[in-house]
C-alpha cells in the first residue's frame, strides 16, 4: 500500500487487494501482479493455490521481532518448499520491514539463512513508514524472476555453476571470430553491439581489461580478453549484483532460464511445402566459409581430426561420424576438404533441414551473420512440378538415386576420383559433390538404394534422376535394372541412365530378353555408359556431369540426350568452369 500511494497508511487492512503494476512504469518493462496473503482472512488451501501460481515470493519479517525472524525458517520456507515442485523452485526474497524502528541491521542473522537455502535470491531491509527501499524491493522481486542468481552462481562455493560456465564458454568461442583464443577490441565491440546495441569506447575497453588484469594474471593476453578473463568478468558482474548483464548475454545467444539452448532459437519456423526442397543460400555459404577458415589453422584447405573437433566444440555432441569422410571430398590423409565441408552442409540441408537449423544455431549463425534466425540462411525451392511446367529451375541441388544388385560404394565414390577400402560401420549410402552444367555449379547428391526390389518405398523413388548400375561381367546383373525401370520408372517423368560398371573386364552376354543397348533404345534412354574404377588414372567424371545435366533438364528429349553435341556443350562448360574455379580458389587461399 505504501508502494502504490507513496505514503504510509495509518489504518492497514488484514489483506491488500491484488495490485497490478503496469509494464511502462517498471525498469524491466514487465507487468507485475502483487498478491497479498493474510492468515486471518484466508485458508491454507487458498495460500497453497497462490504459491503454485507465483513466480517469486516475498517473505516479510519484522526486524525488531526475533520470533518473526525465526518463523522464516521454522514455518514459511518449509511450507513453501512442500508446496512447490523440487525441479522448479520459486525464488524467495527475504524482506525485513520496520527498519525505521531499530538502529541495528538484521543482516547478521539473515545471511546464514541465505547461505542455507539456495532458493533465497536476496534479502532487503525496508520501511513502509518512511518508504525506504519499498520500490527497490519490488524491483529485486522482478529481477529474481527475470535474472535469477541461482542458475548462474553457487554462493557456498563463491563461483559460477557448471552450466553457466559451459554456456559462457560457447559464447566466447562463437565470438572469437579468428579463433586465436582471445577477444580483441574488434571482437569485444562486436560482442557489445550484439548484446547491448551499443559499442564500448576505447577508454571503457581499457578499463574492463585493467580490472581483469588486476585480479587475474592470465585474464588478458596480447591486449585481448582470454576465456578465463571473460568468465572472471561475468563472475564479477554476478557478485556485484549485476547478473542482469550476464542474463542479457545468455539470452541473446539463445539460452533459456535453465541455461539450455531455447527450442525456438534452435528450430525457428520454416515452412517447406510438398514437392519443394531446401538449400543453403549465399549468406549461409559465406558464414560456413568463415567457419571453415576460422578453424583451418594450418591453411591446408582441409580439416584435420583436431580441427574438425574444434569446429564442433560449441555443440553438445559430435554431429559428424566417420561416414562423412566417405560421403564428401577428402584429401590424401582422408580429411574433409573445403569443398567437402560445404558439400556435407548442403547434404544435411537437403535431407534434414531441421537438423541443419539446429547445427547453425550451435555455431551462432543468426548472431555472427546478423540475421533474424537460421531460417534466413535457407532457401525453400519452388515446387518441382512448376519447374517442369516452366522448363527451367533455380535449384542448385539435385538428387540421383542409384539402383543395382551389385555392391555400389565404389560407384558412389567415383566422383572423388580414388578408390579405398571402406569399413562397413563407416559406410555411407550418400555421396555429394559439385559439377558444372553449362557453366553453372550444381551439387549432385547420389543415394544408394537397397536392392530389395519388393521393399522400395516412396522415399527410395523420390529423386531428380535415376542411375541404374549393372555389372558387365555378371550375366544376371542387368535383369534387376530392367525390372526396376519397368516397374517403377517407365511411366514416370524422371530421367534414367543405365551404367555398365566394371567395363575393364570382358563383357558377357546378359541373360535377358534383349541386350542393354537394345533395351535403352526401346525405352528411349541414352545408351549404357561404360564405367570402371580399375584404371591407373582417375576415373572419368563424365557420367556424373551427364546425370546432373539430366536432372537439371528433365524436359530435354531423349533424342537430344543421345546427341554428342548436347553432352559436349555441357562438358565444355564444366571443364572451363572447373579450371576457373580452381584458379579462383587458389586466389582465395592466398588471401586466407
Amino acid at each position: 500500500m505504501s508502494l502504490v500511494s507513496e505514503e504510509f497508511p495509518e489504518v492497514v487492512p488484514y489483506r491488500a487487494e491484488e495490485i497490478t503494476i503496469p509494464a511502462d512504469v517498471t525498469p524491466e518493462r514487465v507487468p507485475t501482479h502483487i498478491v497479498d496473503y493474510s492468515e486471518a482472512e484466508q485458508t491454507d488451501e487458498q495460500l497453497f493455490q497462490e504459491i503454485s501460481k507465483a513466480n517469486v515470493i516475498c517473505i516479510v519479517y519484522s526486524v525488531n521481532n526475533k520470533k518473526s525472524i525465526e518463523k522464516v525458517t521454522s514455518h514459511w520456507i518449509p511450507l513453501i518448499t512442500d508446496n512447490t515442485d523440487k525441479d522448479s523452485r520459486v525464488p524467495l526474497i527475504l524482506v525485513g520491514n520496520k527498519s525505521d524502528l531499530v538502529e541495528h541491521s538484521s543482516m547478521e542473522t539473515i545471511l546464514p539463512i541465505m547461505n542455507q537455502y539456495s532458493e533465497i535470491e536476496t534479502c532487503v531491509e525496508c520501511s513502509a513508514k518512511n518508504l525506504k527501499n519499498i520500490s527497490e524491493l519490488f524491483y529485486y522481486a522482478q529481477k529474481a524472476v527475470l535474472h535469477p542468481t541461482g542458475p548462474l552462481y553457487c554462493p557456498e562455493k563463491k563461483c559460477m555453476r557448471t552450466l553457466c560456465v559451459k554456456a559462457l564458454t560457447r559464447i566466447f568461442k562463437v565470438s572469437d571470430l579468428d579463433n586465436d583464443g582471445i577477444l580483441n577490441d574488434n571482437e569485444l565491440n562486436f560482442f557489445q553491439r550484439t548484446c547491448f546495441n551499443t559499442p564500448l569506447d576505447p577508454q571503457a575497453l581499457d578499463d574492463v581489461k585493467n580490472v581483469v588484469k588486476k585480479n587475474l594474471s592470465d585474464g588478458v593476453r596480447d591486449n585481448g580478453l582470454t576465456l578465463k578473463g571473460f568468465l572472471f568478468l561475468h563472475t564479477l558482474f554476478i557478485q556485484r549484483g549485476r547478473h542482469e548483464t550476464t542474463w542479457t548475454v545468455l539470452r541473446r545467444f539463445g539460452y533459456d532460464d535453465d541455461l539450455e539452448l531455447n527450442q525456438d532459437y534452435l528450430f525457428p519456423l520454416l515452412k517447406v511445402p510438398p514437392d519443394c526442397t531446401t538449400e543453403l543460400n549465399h549468406n549461409a555459404y559465406l558464414f560456413l566459409q568463415s567457419v571453415f577458415d576460422k578453424h583451418d589453422k594450418d591453411r591446408d584447405c582441409a580439416l584435420s581430426p583436431d580441427e574438425l573437433s574444434d569446429v564442433f566444440d560449441v555443440f553438445p555432441y559430435m554431429p559428424w561420424g566417420p561416414d562423412v569422410n566417405n560421403t564428401v571430398c577428402t584429401n590424401e590423409q582422408g580429411w574433409v576438404t573445403y569443398q567437402g565441408f560445404l558439400s556435407q552442409w548442403t547434404l544435411t540441408t537437403y535431407l534434414d533441414v531441421q537438423r541443419c537449423l539446429e547445427y547453425l544455431g550451435y555455431l551462432g549463425y543468426s548472431i555472427i551473420a546478423e540475421q533474424e534466425s537460421q531460417a534466413s540462411g535457407i532457401t525453400v525451392t519452388r515446387a518441382k512440378k512448376i519447374d517442369l511446367q516452366k522448363k527451367q529451375t533455380q535449384r542448385n541441388v539435385f538428387r540421383c538415386n542409384v539402383f543395382g544388385d551389385i555392391v555400389k560404394p565404389v560407384v558412389l565414390f567415383f566422383l572423388f576420383q580414388r578408390q579405398k577400402t571402406i569399413r562397413e560401420e563407416h559406410r555411407s549410402y550418400y555421396a555429394i559433390s559439385t559439377t558444372y552444367v553449362y557453366g553453372q555449379e550444381k551439387y549432385l547428391l547420389l543415394h544408394e538404394v537397397f536392392p530389395d526390389f519388393d521393399y522400395l518405398t516412396d522415399a527410395d523413388l523420390a529423386c531428380d534422376v535415376v542411375c541404374l548400375v549393372y555389372d558387365t561381367s555378371n550375366p544376371y546383373s542387368f535383369e534387376y535394372c530392367a525390372k526396376v525401370f519397368k516397374h517403377y520408372f517407365m511411366e514416370s517423368k524422371i530421367p534414367c541412365m543405365m551404367v555398365a560398371a566394371k567395363s575393364d573386364l570382358p563383357e558377357v552376354k546378359q541373360m535377358y530378353g534383349c541386350s542393354p543397348l537394345e533395351f535403352c533404345r526401346r525405352h528411349k534412354m541414352p545408351p549404357p555408359q561404360s564405367f570402371t574404377c580399375n584404371t591407373s588414372t582417375a576415373p572419368s567424371k563424365d557420367i556424373y556431369t551427364k546425370l546432373a545435366t539430366m536432372a537439371m533438364y528433365p524436359h530435354v528429349s531423349q533424342a537430344d540426350l543421345k546427341s554428342s553435341t548436347f553432352w559436349l556443350k555441357a562438358g565444355a562448360g564444366a571443364t572451363a568452369f572447373a579450371v576457373l574455379g580452381f584458379a579462383v580458389y587458389r586466389v582465395l587461399l592466398k588471401q586466407r
